[in-house]
């Protein structure tokens, strides 16, 4: 326990003073901890000890190359990209402000609704955030919406890529604990929609508030909003044939990511959004991206071995029994500690770096591993708009530079509480994350 803490010290240190990328930092501490476990000392450093740390990390490394299963990651990022570039922030937005414009604050609760369409495709927070602030950002301050509201629908709204499958931080996680990938992603959706809906009540809180910090748009006949979802019924269906191929069996995840990549370059050459040159950066993006998660994966995998090798999960299920205190309140301690790490830490530094420690602990309680992976992508959207390191609050005061973040943080106040709210619905009524799993699978 002493060496896993000391390593654990080390390296944070490595990553917050010192600023070694986190994939270095943990594959770093988890080769030499693991070679010092090994009895390896700096008196002997030509030992043949050295072999068991190399030969962990050379099979982490050729393993997780080699995983099929990881192939889900480039495909689903690659059907991301191409919807982005077909245009579709541009239709969703169109299509949700044609129902819900003409309300007050309804402009805020369409960008609300069409950053949880599009990052439900896109699966990247940030790209969403990003992406959304050039589409909806521009009509809300047409109507005369306050910076506060405007930018945190933006911001909140672009949590949700993380958790509406197909999701990348539900796959890694997958992976990091053995758990199915497709039992997450049905217990990913039911969340996903009561986000939604709870954002949506944020807003009307804010303008029941302030009736001038969203004034109503106008309103459009239904010919205009049919008219308006034709622009996304191609992407639409993409989404129901990938999901719906999961969830019902037809595909794997993994067939399911090479469906969705096929589907979205169909619909992007259909839309004539597609040139070589867009095509290549879609690509490029693809493959930096993906070379990123696989390096972050390999490192928190060795640190993990390191970890489980140095005895932490058990010391620490022996010292939480020792406390008295029953599942629940463990679960809520944890729950407490990923509150504040989201403070620090970025979303994917923050799972990587705990859910090896924590998930052989909840696991060794009874708890279903599905149901604290929905928790664990909840609490890591909330770190996503919290100060100081709101990662979507950084991305969206970037592309609009006259807005401040404090301006940003300021709005969001009423979304995280609103996600507060959702966690705690989730903790206390599992079927809310476990009824879909249990429905199609179990």
């Amino acid at each position: 326990m002493t060496i896993a803490l000391i390593g654990f010290a080390i390296l944070l240190l490595l990553i917050v003073v010192a600023r070694v990328p986190i994939a270095f930092a943990m594959g770093i501490v988890g080769f030499f901890g693991f070679a010092i476990l090994q009895g390896l000392t700096f008196d002997n450093l030509f030992d043949f000890r050295w072999r068991g740390a190399l030969a962990l990390a050379s099979n982490r490394v050729i393993d997780t190359a080699q995983e099929y299963g990881l192939s889900v990651i480039p495909l689903f990022i690659l059907m991301g990209n191409l919807v982005t570039k077909s245009g579709l922030s541009q239709e969703l937005y169109r299509a949700s402000y044609a129902f819900l414009g003409h309300r007050r604050g309804g402009l805020s609760m369409a960008t609300v609704v069409a950053c949880g369409g599009f990052s439900a495709i896109c699966g990247s927070s940030l790209a969403t955030s990003a992406t959304m602030a050039k589409v909806a950002m521009p009509q809300m301050r047409k109507y005369g919406y306050a910076d506060e509201l405007a930018t945190a629908s933006i911001a909140a709204g672009g949590t949700l890529g993380i958790l509406i499958p197909p999701s990348v931080i539900l796959v890694i996680y997958g992976l990091l604990t053995e758990t199915s990938i497709r039992e997450l992603f049905a217990a990913g959706f039911i969340p996903g929609i009561l986000g939604i809906l709870l954002y949506l009540a944020a807003v009307r809180y804010v303008v029941w508030r302030n009736p001038e910090a969203g004034p109503r748009g106008e309103k459009l006949s239904w010919a205009e909003r049919l008219q308006a979802l034709k622009g996304v019924w191609g992407v639409l269906t993409l989404f129901f044939i990938v999901m719906g191929g999961i969830y019902v069996g037809i595909f794997t995840p993994t067939e399911a990511a090479g469906v969705g990549a096929g589907g979205a370059f169909v619909i992007a050459l259909l839309k004539r959004s597609l040139t070589p040159g867009s095509l290549f950066l879609a690509l490029s993006d693809t493959g930096r991206t993906t070379a990123m998660l696989f390096s972050v994966l390999i490192g928190a995998l060795i640190f993990s071995d390191f970890i489980n090798r140095a005895g932490m999960p058990d010391d620490l299920l022996a010292f939480v029994q020792g406390l008295e205190m029953g599942p629940m309140g463990v679960i809520l301690v944890i729950l407490g500690i990923y509150i504040v790490l989201g403070m620090v830490f970025e979303s994917l530094s923050m799972m990587l770096l705990t859910v090896p420690i924590f998930f052989p602990l909840v696991q060794s309680m009874g708890f279903d591993l599905v149901w604290f992976g929905i928790l664990v992508v909840v609490v890591t959207e909330i770190s996503l708009i919290t100060p100081p390191v709101g990662l979507n609050v950084f991305v969206l005061s970037a592309v609009l530079r006259d807005i401040n973040p404090g301006t940003i943080f300021k709005g969001v106040t009423p979304f995280w509480c609103a996600d507060i709210v959702r966690l705690a619905l989730i903790a206390v009524f599992t079927p809310i994350a476990l009824f879909l799993p249990e429905l199609l699978y179990r």
